[in-house]
């Protein structure tokens, strides 16, 4: 393993203990759940978009991996404050990167870290959770999102 490996499971596991913006969040304008049948992971996605379509507040709650729960956490992060139009760029900028179909991780920030993910085909899944479940809530979808 090198460095690079070394410090992004560093980053993973550090947003798994620490998750920034885990809290149910009363005032959402948009909400969604997802879910991950294959490993039985579950979030809620609660996000707060003001009258100029920005993410004024987002948060997440539930339980699933380390690799889910660090996925939101840092797509949290990445998203406040940001246009619902950047968000859904974004999305499929990291999608493409979990997927291995990128070469721009380097403008993804700290989202980076799960580049690795495309090596093993049963974890994007896991990253991606967090991701769709977002895009449900935007696209206001009354549904549950499934990775199945």
């Amino acid at each position: 393993m090198n460095i690079t490996d070394e410090l992004y499971q560093q980053v993973i596991l550090e947003h798994n203990r620490h998750p920034v913006h885990f809290h149910t969040l009363g005032d959402a304008t948009h909400k969604a759940e997802g879910f991950n049948p294959l490993c039985g992971d579950r979030y809620w996605v609660y996000v707060r978009v003001d009258e100029k379509d920005l993410i004024d507040d987002v948060s997440f709650t539930g339980n699933g991996c380390a690799i889910s729960k660090a996925s939101l956490s840092i797509m949290t992060e990445a998203i406040l404050g940001k246009s619902i139009e950047y968000t859904k760029d974004l999305f499929g900028r990291f999608h493409e990167l979990v997927q291995g179909n990128s070469d721009d991780a380097d403008e993804l920030g700290e989202l980076a870290v799960f580049g690795g993910v495309a090596k093993y085909p049963a974890r994007v899944k896991c990253a991606a959770l967090g991701w769709h479940t977002l895009m449900g809530a935007l696209n206001r979808s009354q549904d549950s999102v499934c990775t199945e």
